[in-house]
Parts: structure tokens; C-alpha cells; sequence
């Protein structure tokens, strides 16, 4: 991992929003909120089946991941890269993302609600690029 990224590990190991882009058909972008963990090179986050952000990395697997936050100092971290779509520990990994950003309880639900359904799609860190703008804004 990159020092900049390193900088970066509370952000990356807090429950910080997250946008996914994954284009379309016809080219277009697709923006869609997502939860996510950063784990040793890479980006994860998982993705039901019936969701069409999985049909979109499967005929494109270019995406970008926006991660930020939303008080001082408005750090922010972007990748974009070639995603792998893989089933490999699918649900141990929707509980360790589930848990950054629910309790226990509702972790364990919502990851029992899903069972087996869905991949998890893997995004490379090594164009990852940061901000941060506590200057500008004098934070």
C-alpha cells in the first residue's frame, strides 16, 4: 500500500460513504452508494446477484471507487481500475464490510438475510489516489 493510502487508514477503516461508477450498456455511468472494507492491495465490495451493478462489472469490469468523508478534513480516497468479480469467502467478507457499518446484531441479519447471494468484486489499489482539504478549508 502506498504511504498516501497509509495516511489515509482511518478513513479507510472507518464506515465511510462510498460511491462505486460501473457503466452501462451504452456507455453511460452508473453511480451507486455502496459499503466497502480495504484489505491488504485491494478494494472490496459485495454485490447481490440480481443487482445490475454485477451485470455491469461483468460485460465491463472498469469501475471507480469514490471514497470520502463529510466533515474536516474532507479526506478522500479514488481507484479506478479493473475489478475481479469472485465468490471466494462471499459471505465472510459481507460480515466484516456489514460490521464496519452496523452493529453486531444487525451485522449477523443482514448477512444471514443474504446468504450465498451475490460475488465479491475486488478492485486493485495501485492507482488509488488521495485528498485532503483541512487547508482549504482551514481545518
Amino acid at each position: 500500500m502506498g504511504s498516501h493510502l497509509e495516511r489515509m487508514r482511518s478513513l479507510l477503516d472507518s464506515a465511510a460513504p462510498a460511491v462505486l461508477s460501473t457503466s452501462r450498456k451504452d456507455g453511460s455511468v452508473k453511480l451507486s452508494p455502496v459499503w466497502f472494507r480495504h484489505k491488504r492491495d485491494h478494494f472490496e465490495v459485495v454485490i447481490t446477484d440480481d443487482d445490475v451493478k454485477l451485470k455491469h462489472i461483468r460485460r465491463d469490469p472498469r469501475v471507480t471507487l469514490v471514497i470520502f468523508e463529510t466533515v474536516p478534513p474532507f479526506r478522500g480516497v479514488i481507484v479506478t481500475d479493473v475489478a475481479e468479480i469472485t465468490a471466494e469467502a462471499l459471505d465472510e467478507t459481507r460480515r466484516a464490510i456489514s460490521s464496519r457499518y452496523l452493529d453486531d446484531a444487525a451485522s449477523a441479519a443482514f448477512t444471514k438475510a443474504r446468504e450465498g447471494n451475490g460475488s465479491v468484486v475486488r478492485i486493485p489499489d495501485r492507482s488509488a489516489r488521495s485528498w485532503e482539504l483541512g487547508g482549504i478549508t482551514g481545518t
